[in-house]
């Protein structure tokens, strides 16, 4: 950025959540001065640089690098502006409720389902159940990264920070009548569903305690896929 426009952005038109174009002027321990054009340097702390666990921050950023970052604060009276790279949530968790409308992008597919960026803290998963009527072979053969797509809610579990989408019609998706947060543990997901079909037609000859016990073991595997996939799309 130049000298001469170095004050062309006024303080009351910086807005949280607005993307802008920074260089970076000074590293610090806490974080990295952005100048954005506003007069005076913004900060970008050190929590903000969507990496996770950075214990320096010239790890990360180097002086005169620039950067598409996002307004997180504004205090015209101190003159401070507080900078993120990671762009603010659009959907807080609180507006997610079974049933509500969510238009994002597909932005990884799996081989299990896709995972939907609709503009909250963490994509939405579509088990491949989910994807359309009828039986999908892969997920790849019905969508592919990039593609824009409406889904439903099919359910929020606010403790594993994990929710579940549907791209079926209306009256083609699954209903959890009554979820909360107590009982969320307690209802089987689409992905559950199908993987004790399959183990009943498959264990018919099994004691139910072994039945059960592999279903458990096999819930608890594909819990730890998806959250470790979530991970790594945040990384």
């Amino acid at each position: 950025m130049s000298e001469e426009n170095a004050t062309t952005v006024s303080m009351e038109s910086l807005k949280p959540g607005g993307q802008v174009q920074g260089t970076v002027k000074r590293l610090e321990l806490f974080g990295a001065f952005v100048d954005i054009c506003a007069g005076r340097d913004a900060l970008l702390h050190i929590s903000q640089l969507n990496r996770p666990n950075v214990r320096n921050v010239e790890d990360v950023l180097k002086v005169g690098e620039v950067l598409d970052v996002y307004i997180l604060k504004v205090d015209a009276d101190a003159g401070r502006i507080a900078l993120s790279m990671s762009r603010p949530v659009e959907v807080d968790w609180s507006d997610l409720r079974e049933g509500t409308m969510v238009q994002g992008k597909i932005v990884r597919i799996e081989n299990y389902g896709v995972f939907v960026d609709f503009g909250g803290e963490r994509p939405g998963m579509v088990h491949v159940s989910e994807l359309t009527n009828g039986f999908v072979r892969s997920p790849s053969d019905v969508v592919s990264i990039g593609d824009e797509v409406e889904a439903r809610v099919l359910k929020v579990n606010r403790g594993k920070r994990q929710i579940e989408l549907s791209m079926k019609p209306g009256d083609e998706v699954g209903s959890f009548d009554g979820l909360d947060d107590e009982d969320e543990e307690d209802i089987p997901t689409a992905m559950e569903l199908a993987l004790r079909r399959a183990m009943d037609r498959t264990g018919g000859n099994e004691g139910s305690s072994q039945r059960a016990g592999k279903r458990e073991k096999q819930r608890r595997y594909q819990e730890d896929i998806i959250s470790r996939t979530l991970r790594e799309h945040q990384a």
